[in-house]
């Protein structure tokens, strides 16, 4: 049986944990404004149901990978005071996930929004 009550706290520390990231990490506002624009585009163009779908995963992708990058950051940190060189290269191989799911993410906007654009503009 399903604990209501448990899950509802699992849900509010996921919220939390959303949130915090959201209130520290600069990067992660913008993917959410980002993300926030495209949803309008999609809605405001009428793309089909497969079209919002991909665009959605991209999203979810690109916000999962900025909240992993965040627990890795802070993992790492852990570490200064023991620095080594491998801190560094976790940061930056992190980071490097972000930027290619987002620029993935971009790549996949352009290829869905482009029609519509040319039809809107043409």
């Amino acid at each position: 049986m399903i604990d209501l009550k448990s899950f509802g706290k699992s849900l509010a520390y996921a919220a939390k944990g959303v949130l915090r990231v959201a209130r520290t990490e600069q990067n992660f506002r913008i993917e959410c404004i980002m993300a926030m624009i495209v949803i309008a585009a999609m809605y405001l163009l009428g793309l089909r149901g497969t079209e919002k779908a991909i665009l959605t995963l991209a999203i979810a992708l690109v916000l999962v990978l900025e909240l992993m990058n965040s627990i890795f950051e802070r993992l790492v940190d852990l570490l200064k005071p023991r620095i080594h060189y491998y801190v560094e290269e976790i940061k930056d191989i992190m980071a490097g996930s972000v930027l290619i799911a987002a620029a993935g993410a971009a790549a996949i906007g352009i290829f869905i929004f482009w029609p519509y654009f040319v039809k809107l503009v043409g």
